[in-house]
């Protein structure tokens, strides 16, 4: 079954147009949590098992072709204390439905340049992001195995693109007008030789750059000499991370730099409806 938020009133865990799937033994996606997601997947497994067709002693099969809605009151009906209202519509799902299924535009796209320990710890929790992430370096065998379907993302997840090439800089070029940018790799001198390409093209949403104050005063000097506008060069963040989440742990660093991202590209209003 397809479960689908087709109205929000008030303060709700999630908004219009939100969907999750529901089969007899699991559940993917989410509608938000809580009593009212528990609720709308007890309704939709009894869905699932209502008989269709006249009672021919066979046992009950999933029924075809169902829609019907429920509405909760989340205060009154489920004693949440968001105090909105929701209002679910049940489908069965079938090829029709699953080729209307909406291809919503990922929240942000970023290259990720370099998959050391700070990469593959960002990419661990870009995972439960709704994001198209480009993961470059040059370096194939610093690449942890695959997870699968990380290619594909869809439900809410990132979109992840593992991309090994030579020069590394080449591939800014790459990425859509607008983009974000990580930069941490190995050396130094390639993560500079990235900026600057980042930096010429100059349609950039975020350039965010690995290490420390200094590292950046070093670079803001050097691309200055280069000839790159100083208010350009301004724009790059480093350290990465939202401001207040310390700690030099991959992981600590990897929570502040998406919460960062996230920040700066806030949740789709349709989705707060």
């Amino acid at each position: 079954m397809v479960v689908e938020v087709v109205l929000a009133r008030g303060s709700v865990p999630r908004g219009r147009g939100t969907r999750m799937l529901v089969t007899a033994a699991a559940v993917a996606g989410t509608i938000g949590g809580g009593h009212l997601e528990l609720k709308a997947i007890e309704s939709a497994r009894r869905r699932l098992q209502r008989p269709c067709g006249p009672d021919t002693g066979q046992t009950s099969r999933p029924a075809q072709a169902l829609v019907d809605t429920e509405h909760f009151p989340l205060g009154p009906a489920l004693g949440q204390c968001c105090g909105g209202a929701v209002t679910l519509r049940y489908l069965t799902l079938d090829a029709a439905l699953l080729a209307a299924w909406p291809d919503l535009p990922p929240r942000f796209h970023l290259q990720l340049y370099g998959a050391g320990h700070v990469g593959r710890a960002l990419v661990q929790v870009l995972r439960g992001v709704p994001c198209a992430v480009q993961w470059i370096d040059e370096r194939e065998d610093q690449f942890p195995p695959p997870d699968p379907g990380e290619d594909s993302g869809g439900g809410g997840t990132a979109r992840i693109e593992r991309v090994c090439v030579e020069p590394v800089e080449a591939e800014v070029a790459a990425a859509p007008p607008g983009a974000s940018f990580l930069v941490l790799t190995h050396s130094h001198d390639l993560d500079l030789r990235i900026c600057e390409a980042i930096l010429r093209r100059g349609d950039f949403g975020f350039l965010g750059l690995i290490g420390s104050r200094t590292k950046r005063a070093r670079f803001v000097s050097r691309l200055t000499q280069r000839g790159l506008p100083a208010a350009l060069v301004e724009r790059i963040a480093c350290p990465i991370g939202l401001p207040g989440l310390e700690g030099k742990e991959p992981g600590v660093i990897a929570v502040a730099a998406v919460a960062q991202l996230l920040a700066l590209h806030p949740e789709p209003q349709a989705d707060r409806a």
